[in-house]
């Protein structure tokens, strides 16, 4: 298990968080007394960094609240671990459950995501609304998505600092990086975990962030797989030209002007859909050489 000194940094995005760092601090360093343990405080206005600071951490702080996703971004680019482990710093997640994810990351994964259990949810909305994100995720990646969401993860440095570009500064960056990594071809699992009940008030705003989260996975999905998007499309606006058309033609015997524009319009959505597939492989350019260098490097060491 990845747990020696400068191989393992857990990083934690904080706003505000100073009632549940107290006691979740203590509690990780207790366990990997060796791990480098980040505090992003994003534009906190009590005494997390005060507590952070007491607790032996590393604080980075943010001039201004920048976001989840942005503090996010700044832990993984300061981190020196080869291993990274993500989580909440409200006390939702259990730092027992670390080992779990890192025992997977050991077993050669690349992400291991711990993935909430139905009943863990906060409310009977979120549990319906997760497992619909998740549903819809799956469709777009042709993988099963256990917990689209969840923030508590372990990844491999070198992979996750390679999609920074990509995350939102919101609170999104999960279901993005979970995509990008399946995306290309990294290995990806999910362990079951039982979320506690979080210390203070949750910064998301359910109707609000919940549209917001709709509209995100429709985005990251053509960005990741256009095809997936853009051919039910197309075929679908191909069916109803023929059947306009099947109608027409029985009725007044002729081709209308609509039919056209239907079968042009599923040609160029299906044209766009093929452009966009090859521009979002480019996303994805130097991942197999970078597997390959690691495999490589890997036979030398043995």
């Amino acid at each position: 298990m990845p747990t020696q000194s400068n191989s393992l940094s857990i990083i934690l995005p904080a706003k505000n968080e100073a009632k549940g760092l107290k006691k979740l601090l203590p509690e990780i360093s207790a366990l990997y007394p060796d791990a480098e343990i980040i505090i992003v405080n994003d534009g906190s206005t009590d005494n997390t960094t005060t507590i952070s600071e007491a607790a032996g951490a590393r604080v980075i702080p943010h001039p201004y609240s920048m976001g989840n996703g942005a503090a996010i971004k700044t832990g993984a680019r300061a981190a020196r671990g080869e291993i990274l482990v993500f989580m909440d710093a409200d006390g939702q997640h259990r730092p027992d459950d670390i080992s779990k994810l890192l025992t997977k990351i050991s077993e050669g994964y690349d992400m291991a995501v711990g993935a909430r259990q139905l009943d863990t949810h906060a409310s009977i909305f979120r549990r319906f609304a997760n497992i619909g994100y998740n549903k819809l995720a799956s469709l777009m990646t042709g993988h099963k998505i256990e917990d689209l969401t969840s923030g508590f993860r372990a990844v491999r440095a070198r992979h996750f600092r390679r999609f920074l570009y990509l995350l939102p500064n919101g609170f999104s960056y999960p279901t993005t990086s979970t995509m990008a990594f399946f995306r290309s071809g990294l290995a990806v699992t999910y362990i079951p975990i039982k979320a506690m009940q979080r210390e203070g008030k949750s910064h998301i705003r359910l109707l609000h962030d919940g549209t917001k989260f709709l509209i995100i996975i429709l985005k990251i999905g053509t960005l990741f797989s256009p095809m997936r998007f853009f051919l039910p499309i197309s075929l679908a606006l191909f069916s109803i030209g023929m059947s306009y058309y099947g109608y027409t033609y029985s009725q007044m015997g002729r081709f209308t002007n609509m039919s056209a524009l239907l079968f042009i319009s599923s040609l160029l959505t299906f044209l766009i859909g093929i452009v966009s597939e090859q521009i979002s492989s480019l996303h994805y350019k130097g991942v197999e050489e970078d597997q390959r260098r690691t495999k490589r490097d890997k036979l030398t060491n043995n």
